[in-house]
């Protein structure tokens, strides 16, 4: 069955909107990534927060007002036509609702947690349910008064890559007739200090398969696909979730798989269930984290399934690694891409200094587009702690 990623609605260190996003991805504008302090103790850190102010939350649901919840709703917002039109034509119980994340409102929850251990109370409008993992689906669902099935997948890196799999199972099981589906992670202490007790923070602006790559950095996105059977009338044009695949090597609860087995592996899942060659993928967006392990681990299994090469490119100097919400951010600059008039696709920023351990790749430059084809396939990796891989492939329905 084809599922069909109709509408999207996104926000990101990039921009506000599609049309913002869109504009600055292909430029490979890297300016939301911008130092701050704060975040890390006696760090400047470049981070890639989302600017500006946020949607503000529903009166009856304020005590669900963690930015996590925030961003949710600016991306929500942008496609409430499209959701409207749905729940219309559907009905709200046949609507389902799922995301990826892995801080929710944890951000809140630490700054309260905190307040308490000094005065020995919670500050007022605690709520200890803005930190459960499930709360951004429980907060949309709420906020539409949709009462299909609403749940969050929290596996890391990961999380919304998965989010959009089992939204497309809902479909296929007869379940729902309509998903959105996505992922949201805002920045917050925890994770920048976590990382960063892994020494996998970079000071510098990440540098992806570069000699040099130091670490990544953190940033904060939400995405939101309305996902169904059918290429909903008005909509731009049509992109399908053409095939997904997962896989688990439980190599090391860090570290990647050293030989990419399980890289591999996601990838030529997603390829089967597409019934596609490799040779027939016009671009690949890395997960290209800039890590020392995962680039290179990623490097010989992209080398060993496109040995006459493939266009590719890491994204996340221009908006950080979103940790949770990577895999729906990267699946959505697919799906810019495909709707581009053009063919854009996203350039590879680097220093260009490749590290000669590594397999060559063929990386994307500005202004490159996808070569003329009647059908255009792109295929985007996640991979996440545990050894948790996840490849999926967008493109032209058939």
């Amino acid at each position: 069955m084809t599922a069909y990623l109709n509408a999207l609605g996104l926000v990101c260190a990039l921009g506000r909107d599609k049309a913002e996003v869109a504009r600055r991805l292909f430029a490979g504008d890297c300016s939301g990534m911008q130092l701050q302090a704060g975040w890390v103790p006696d760090k400047t850190l470049p981070v890639a927060a989302v600017p500006g102010p946020l949607a503000d939350m529903p009166k009856h649901l304020a005590q669900q007002g963690s930015r996590n919840n925030q961003l949710l709703l600016q991306a929500a917002r942008q496609i409430e036509g499209d959701i409207q039109q749905a729940i219309q034509s559907y009905g709200p119980g046949r609507i389902g609702v799922v995301l990826g994340t892995s801080t929710s409102g944890i951000d809140e929850a630490s700054r309260d947690i905190a307040a308490y251990l000094r005065d020995r109370q919670f500050p007022t409008g605690y709520a200890y349910a803005q930190q459960e993992l499930s709360a951004p689906a429980n907060f949309l669902a709420q906020w539409l008064q949709l009462s299909g099935p609403a749940y969050v997948i929290s596996t890391a890196c990961t999380s919304s890559a998965r989010a959009l799999m089992s939204a497309r199972r809902l479909l296929d099981l007869g379940l729902c007739d309509a998903v959105l589906c996505g992922g949201v992670d805002s920045l917050c202490k925890l994770t920048l200090n976590g990382f960063s007790a892994l020494e996998a923070v970079s000071s510098k602006r990440c540098n992806p398969f570069s000699r040099n790559r130091d670490g990544i950095n953190i940033g904060e996105a939400a995405v939101l696909f309305l996902m169904t059977r059918e290429h909903l009338a008005g909509n731009a044009r049509p992109v399908a979730l053409l095939g997904a695949g997962a896989s688990c090597d439980a190599h090391h609860i860090s570290a990647p798989e050293p030989a990419g087995r399980g890289a591999l592996q996601a990838m030529n899942k997603a390829l089967q269930q597409a019934r596609l060659a490799p040779g027939q993928i016009d671009y690949l967006n890395l997960h290209g984290t800039a890590t020392a392990h995962n680039d290179a681990m990623e490097s010989i299994a992209v080398n060993s399934l496109f040995p006459g090469g493939v266009p590719c490119s890491s994204t996340k100097p221009m908006t950080g690694h979103t940790l949770g919400a990577a895999g729906a951010l990267e699946a959505a600059f697919c799906w810019l891409s495909l709707g581009n008039a053009q063919g854009l696709l996203a350039p590879h920023v680097w220093d260009a200094q490749a590290d000669p351990e590594l397999p060559a790749l063929q990386w994307v430059t500005p202004g490159q587009t996808m070569a003329a084809s009647p059908s255009r396939r792109l295929m985007s990796n996640s991979f996440a702690f545990g050894g948790n891989n996840v490849s999926l492939i967008l493109g032209d329905p058939r």
